[in-house]
Parts: C-alpha cells; structure tokens; sequence
C-alpha cells in the first residue's frame, strides 16, 4: 500500500525584511545569504517528511531571478516535491516584496535534496501528492531531475579522484 504526504503537509514558509547586514556593497542581498536562509527553510520541510535528522545533499538548479534590496521583504517557501528511499527533495522559491509599494515578484528558486543521518532510516512516506498548479509542475520533473543528479554525483567522483590534495 502506498504511503502519501501531500505538499502542503511539508510547506514551510517564512518571511525576513532585509536589513544593512543582509545587503552587498552592489546595494543586494549576499547570495551566500539568501542560499543560507533557503537551505534552513528546505530543511524543515524534509524534517517535516521524515521526522528525523536530516542533512544538505545538495543544492542545485539554482535561480537568481532578480535582486533583493534594502526596501524589500523576502517570503521564503519550501516543499517536498519528490521522495526516495532515504532522501527527499525540496522546492524552495523566494518571492520579493518592495516594502513601500506592495508589488512582489520571484526573486529565487532552487531544488534541495536531504538526506536523513539516521543509518536506520527510511522515507515514510512512498509519494508526495500535489495540490495545486505549481506544485504539480515542481513535482512532475522530479524523476529526471533525481537521475540527472545520479548522473552528476557520478562525474564529480571521477573530478574528485583526479584533485590533487596539495
């Protein structure tokens, strides 16, 4: 019998007005600082999944769509959008808001993945169910996007096993 979880049982979201300590001598948000904030976001949504420690596999089809500034807000979102056995995946997207007018805008996404620490461990849950147009879309790559990453992990040890340690 298949186990679900719906997206929304794993959203998380979070809202953070930028301050002088956020900002970049281009007048921006540290893109250090905006992966910083998704990925503790990301996080809470796959320890909403599995109920255990989890920790930061990777990050990957990065998006920088637009800068953040001082006058903005930034409304962080994050779900599940796809399970394995002991990992998950996580859509993250940053939509900005400039304080003084209301207008918002996409600012970031991303996909995470997380993997649980627990040696243990596996997903309870077999399938992620969508309920909404966007999280249909997110969800429905998921599979490539998985072999894709099988993929890239396997071409990076090849780069790792040619580095030199000196």
């Amino acid at each position: 019998m298949t186990k679900t979880i719906n997206c929304s049982q794993t959203r998380v979201s979070h809202e953070h007005r930028l301050l002088m300590k956020d900002i970049n001598d281009h007048g921006t948000v540290f893109g250090g600082r905006t992966l910083a904030m998704v990925d503790l976001e990301g996080s809470l949504a796959a320890v909403r999944m599995f109920r255990t420690k989890v920790v930061t596999a990777s990050i990957d089809h990065i998006n920088f769509v637009a800068p953040f500034t001082i006058n903005d807000a930034m409304i962080l979102t994050a779900y599940v959008t796809g399970i394995g056995r002991r990992s998950v995946e996580v859509f993250i997207k940053v939509i900005g808001e400039h304080l003084l007018t209301g207008e918002r805008f996409v600012g970031f996404t991303c996909f995470a993945t997380y993997v649980t620490d627990e040696p243990d461990a596996v997903a309870p849950f077999d399938q992620v169910i969508p309920e909404n147009k966007e999280e249909k879309v997110m969800t429905a790559g998921y599979q490539d996007r998985r072999v894709a990453r099988r993929n890239a992990r396997q071409e990076n040890q090849l780069l790792l096993k040619s580095m030199e340690l000196d």
